[in-house]
């Protein structure tokens, strides 16, 4: 059964995931050696980031090597690399670049000026750099730690409801015809998302209250 957290509004919210993604980030690293996260965008997504990066530079009880934190994305936006709509773009504005993970660890999905024109080329090329992460005979690297973000409508990652890629079971698809803007993206599928060690759900805001009711 999933834990359900309810904080009285998003900024402790924010708060409270930032404080507790340093402490289970730490914590995997006591375990392997190494941890890894799979990062959302949105409000909610980059301000925790934003967070984690202030604690980072303070005296926490946890800390976090981030040269031994590989991060990954559950989707992206297939726009141009320098585009304020990529997730990549805002998650090392407020946190990757401010604490300085390896760029060898950081594992972004490719943009739309990138080396592919389509976006099921660019989602075939991120499940192999999946597959080349993961252990012998397994199709998918651990991950310690999922961050969702949803919107008003239900979708997560960029899986709409109704969209084709609620049945795909690829780990990672191409996404084309998002109600949302924009329209192309490309993102790790529920095969993907539910292989995680925890997967974790940011919901503010009563726009998604509906939302949030119906699951």
């Amino acid at each position: 059964m999933p834990d359900v957290v309810v904080e009285p509004d998003t900024e402790h919210l924010v708060r409270a995931v930032a404080e507790a993604l340093v402490a289970r980030l730490a914590a995997a690293q006591t375990i392997h050696g190494t941890a890894s996260v799979v990062l959302t965008g949105g409000g909610v997504g980059t301000a925790v980031l934003e967070r984690v990066a202030q604690l980072s530079a303070e005296p926490v009880r946890e800390t976090v090597d981030w040269t031994a934190v590989d991060v990954w994305w559950g989707d992206e936006r297939f726009v141009p690399a320098d585009d304020d709509e990529r997730n990549e773009k805002g998650a090392r504005t407020a946190l990757l670049d401010v604490v300085g993970v390896p760029g060898d660890r950081v594992h972004a999905m490719p943009p739309s000026d990138g080396p592919f024109a389509e976006p099921e080329d660019a989602a075939a090329w991120y499940a192999g750099e999946l597959a080349a992460a993961a252990p012998d005979g397994a199709d998918l690297p651990r991950f310690d730690v999922l961050l969702l973000g949803m919107g008003p409508e239900g979708h997560v990652a960029s899986i709409f409801p109704d969209s084709p890629a609620a049945t795909d079971d690829r780990p990672v698809v191409a996404v084309r015809d998002c109600p949302k803007p924009p329209p192309i993206r490309v993102s790790m599928g529920f095969s993907a998302i539910n292989s995680a060690e925890e997967v974790w759900l940011l919901v503010a805001g009563e726009a998604k209250a509906a939302a949030v009711a119906a699951a």
